[in-house]
């Protein structure tokens, strides 16, 4: 069945894997955003301009609109919720949450982070953490608008080629030019998605019957001292550590991973991490070199 789909962001990232993928299913998409990114979609998307932060320009841009799906790539907090549902009207509501809002540890799974008798506070981005953040942004879903049809996708670490956090690839960039850093978590396993698996597991639960939070990510773990070890193995060059270095960016991640039963269970099966990374990495090491 084909559907009038929006997705607010979508020109960067994983969000253009997710509007392809919508689009190849034969889904009618409109992408809002700042109008500032520009996107490679022609005439194949409509087009919304608005500031997603500034509740007028929501209200003037979406008022009296319906989707059958609203994808909301782009909600960091209570109030980003807010200002789009108090607004729109849609048969789902798809958000980009994060496994950033749990204690996270091994098989962590969805149940493990509570909503519902949770302090909810109405907050702009700047007034948290991101993770905290994040966590009011599920406050305001499940307690104001329990009333919606809605999915909360909570992925780890997203990595691929397009990743402009340039994450993963500080500690490639950092081995081979013997750049000092500060880890404090080498052998810490940790979980991760692929940016083009991630855009496509959130197109396919556009037609799913199913409410509620939603684990993603790849099968298996890896530690930042395998990703050093892989990269010491091709290049020659050992990461140089030291606590006077340059932080690295997965520090403080405990070891964990991710429970992904649920989509398992409608039908999407994730791919194995290390089926997959040591190709990104060997990427990045083409890139430096």
């Amino acid at each position: 069945m084909f559907m009038n789909i929006l997705v607010i962001g979508g020109t960067r990232y994983f969000g253009i894997y997710l509007v392809e993928e919508l689009l190849a299913q034969g889904h009618n998409v409109t992408i809002a955003t700042r109008g500032i990114t520009k996107d490679n979609y022609g005439d194949k998307v409509s087009r919304i301009v608005f500031d997603r932060t500034d509740s007028d320009s929501v209200k003037n841009s979406l008022s009296g609109k319906y989707f059958d799906v609203v994808y909301d790539n782009l909600a960091y907090c209570s109030n980003d919720v807010k200002y789009i549902l108090d607004v729109i009207n849609c048969n789902k509501y798809i958000m980009m949450s994060s496994t950033s809002v749990y204690e996270k540890h091994l098989d962590t799974m969805e149940e493990e982070f509570q909503t519902l008798h949770k302090k909810l506070i109405w907050c702009s981005r700047t007034d948290f953490t991101y993770d905290e953040a994040k966590r009011h942004a599920e406050y305001a879903l499940w307690q104001n608008y329990n009333y919606i049809n809605a999915i909360a996708v909570r992925y780890p670490f997203v990595i691929g080629k397009g990743d402009y956090t340039k994450r993963l690839y500080f500690y490639v960039e950092h081995v081979i030019k013997e750049i000092p850093m500060y880890i404090d978590n080498i052998d810490c396993q940790m979980g991760f998605i692929r940016s083009d698996e991630a855009g496509k597991f959130m197109a396919f639960l556009a037609d799913k019957d199913y409410s509620g939070p939603i684990n993603g990510s790849s099968y298996c773990t890896i530690s930042i001292g395998e990703i050093l070890g892989y990269v010491t193995e091709k290049t020659g060059k050992e990461p140089v550590l030291s606590e006077d270095g340059e932080k690295a960016p997965y520090n403080c991640e405990p070891e964990y991973s991710i429970n992904t039963s649920k989509a398992k269970k409608l039908g999407f099966r994730f791919s194995n991490l290390k089926d997959w990374i040591y190709e990104l990495i060997d990427y990045y090491i083409d890139i430096i070199y």
